[in-house]
């Protein structure tokens, strides 16, 4: 223990003190007396709020291994969960800051607890110990989507002080006992959606005086919707064998997308109308002869249906026509694009002990066709005006159409559309575009406003006339070409990697806080500052296409193991370094945002910038790097330690953004 250890007042040299110095030594003894106190009082004070703020090592201890034996419970836990097997003895390390960050996989910590586990898309199966879990104290919140888990329902209910449970996309199966769920009296969040459940909804789960989100759909659940607490703000129940009358405060807080394929339900919003008995029945179904007026009133229909559909096929024609001159912007602002069953892997499940303790339900902001603005100083239009003004298309990606729009005013927006963000809800979705509309770095690009519907969304920018980085780097040699030199290229890297770090300190209970980070989605300004778009959007894209067309799942921890954490958005930006400084494209399909195999061709393009001497592998076209070669040397080094396959050795992202800081454009 640490001792402050005043020393003793010196004597006096004189064997006869005078009244006066009698009364200084006095005074000087009551003064070291009264400090030597202070001293000791704040040294107490101090150790106090320290143990108030640590784990006692036999508390740290218990956490450990509570931990390792979940672990050893999963039949590939060992794998995915490498860096739990020599762990430091604290899974918490970070005593009394309230960070989430830690050493161990899918491990959120908060003041020096664990408080949730996320474990999504890790391909994980085996048993799910409750028993180990259940010696974590201060567990709050534990997410295990998208991962091959079977078997019955867990006995979650030990787990009295979880307030968010996330098991979505799993093979679970069998009735829900009816009890389980009681003693969870702080449950907010339970998301069940995607698995093989039967049998009647728990009605410990519906007298659940917290509840405020619950995800059902895509099971086999049967029986009537029981009455839920008023607390609720998201529910679907889409896709299962449900029955009866819908409770009236349900159609208050969803549409009818939440109740869909559940042909035993009636009442609002859905349009079956339930009997005297509480049986759905079809108002429109009546004699014969209203048959045959309606069969006609169909073939009608169906022949203008089909000329309209010719009329559309032919303008969307005319309109490709004209997007195929303007193929650079396309690429620009579409394939490079990317906007879940649940959540999207790496999506932010794991929320904070204040989102989860709030009662405020969100507002919903932007229906019945208006457009939300996320800036109080931004401009202001509504979407009459966004579709009257002069438009043209920049092109078709993989996640939907890019428009640029040319209002009265002269201002100009891109208009980004995704029909990939449907199996987001419409409060999920709110409250998502509400976090980005927070963001605010001179290296993002922000969001201006969006648009909801459930088949479709709608995301407005700002238009950035130079267009992206890849656009620079590889179009073709026009007068709008940048030059760009080494200067220029430094300036880029450092600007995007603040923009990264910004993201990571913002949204640190994001596993991936950008997601899709490459040189299409860098836009270059008139100031050659680099702009970051299709950040963050991780959260509110479904799953397959996530996995599919976006870059940071295919980095090599992913191909080859499934395993998601933060060093993701790291081993892209390597990529996006050694293509800043090499001039050359990754590969095909990484510019294309193609699926499947260019996770290894990325491997191949980074071990053949390795094969080569490190002068030698600079872009030809770049100039002005007199005196510079030192730094330059130095930023492809810190490419490379990016792309490390071992994502143990792979650098932290605040790390790379402090090495990257420190470059000059010249040699010292």
């Amino acid at each position: 223990m640490v001792q402050f250890v005043l020393p003793p007042p010196s004597p006096s040299p004189s064997p006869s003190p005078s009244p006066n110095t009698t009364n200084s030594i006095r005074i000087g003894n009551r003064l070291n007396r009264h400090l030597q106190n202070v001293v000791i009082l704040v040294s107490l004070v101090y150790l106090l709020v320290i143990r108030c703020e640590s784990l006692s090592p036999e508390e740290e201890e218990r956490e450990k291994n509570a931990l390792l034996e979940f672990k050893s419970s999963l039949e590939n836990g060992d794998m995915v969960l490498g860096n739990w097997n020599n762990p430091p003895r604290c899974p918490c390390p970070q005593v009394g800051s309230g960070s989430p960050r830690t050493s161990w996989t899918g491990v959120i910590c908060n003041n020096g607890n664990v408080w949730g586990i996320q474990l999504d898309n890790m391909k994980l199966s085996g048993e799910i110990n409750v028993d180990s879990l259940q010696q974590l104290g201060q567990l709050r919140s534990l997410s295990l989507m998208n991962n091959n888990f079977q078997g019955p329902f867990p006995e979650f209910r030990k787990l009295r002080s979880l307030k968010a449970l996330y098991i979505c996309t799993n093979k679970f199966s069998g009735d829900i006992d009816d009890d389980a769920f009681v003693g969870m009296s702080s449950l907010k969040k339970v998301h069940l959606a995607y698995n093989e459940f039967t049998g009647d909804i728990p009605r410990s789960l519906a007298s659940s005086t917290s509840l405020t989100e619950l995800r059902i759909e895509n099971n086999q659940f049967m029986g009537p919707i029981p009455d839920f607490p008023h607390t609720l703000i998201i529910f679907n129940a889409s896709n299962n064998h449900l029955q009866g009358p819908i409770p009236p405060f349900l159609d208050e807080i969803t549409d009818a997308s939440s109740f869909t394929g559940n042909d035993g339900l009636c009442g609002p919003p859905i349009s079956s109308v339930c009997d005297e008995t509480g049986a759905s029945y079809n108002p429109y179904s009546s004699t014969d002869e209203t048959h045959k007026k309606m069969s006609m009133l169909t073939v009608i229909v169906m022949i203008i249906s089909a000329l309209l559909a010719i009329t559309a096929i032919a303008t969307l024609f005319m309109l490709y026509l004209l997007g195929k001159s303007r193929i650079d912007h396309m690429r620009d602002y579409s394939e490079g694009s990317s906007f879940s069953t649940c959540t999207s892997p790496g999506g932010s499940v794991i929320l904070t002990e204040q989102q989860l303790d709030s009662k405020k339900p969100p507002s919903i902001v932007g229906a019945q066709g208006k457009l939300t603005f996320l800036k109080e100083d931004g401009p202001r239009f509504d979407l009459n005006d966004l579709l009257r003004a002069s438009a043209e298309v920049l092109g078709y990606g993989s996640f939907g159409s890019a428009y640029k729009a040319v209002m009265m005013d002269g201002q100009a927006l891109v208009v980004k559309r995704f029909r990939q963000m449907s199996n987001c809800g419409k409060v999920e979705f709110h409250e998502h575009m509400r976090t980005l509309g927070r963001l605010s770095h001179p290296n993002l690009l922000p969001l201006t406003a969006y648009y909801y519907r459930k088949e479709e969304k709608l995301l407005v920018f700002n238009f950035v006339h130079n267009g992206s980085l890849q656009r620079q780097l590889h179009g073709k040699h026009t007068t709008e070409k940048l030059e760009l030199n080494w200067p220029t290229r430094l300036k880029i890297i450092k600007g995007v990697a603040k923009g990264m770090a910004y993201l990571y300190t913002e949204l640190p209970n994001l596993l991936v806080p950008h997601g899709n980070l490459k040189s299409s989605n860098v836009l270059v300004d008139n100031s050659m500052q680099p702009l970051l778009m299709d950040y963050t959007l991780l959260p509110v894209v479904n799953v397959e296409h996530a996995q599919n067309m976006m870059v940071a799942y295919k980095a090599p921890e992913y191909i080859k193991d499934g395993r998601i954490s933060k060093k993701l958005d790291v081993w892209s930006l390597g990529i996006l370094i050694l293509e800043t400084m090499t001039g050359k494209l990754p590969a095909n399909s990484l510019a294309q945002g193609q699926p499947s195999k260019y996770g290894s061709e990325l491997g191949k393009w980074v071990e053949s910038i390795q094969g080569e001497a490190v002068e030698e592998v600079f872009d030809k076209d770049m100039k002005d790097i007199d005196n510079a070669q030192g730094q330059m040397v130095k930023l492809i080094k810190i490419g490379l330690e990016c792309c490390e396959v071992d994502v143990e050795k792979r650098p932290e992202m605040e790390d790379v953004a402090n090495k990257i800081q420190q470059l000059d454009e010249r040699d010292n």
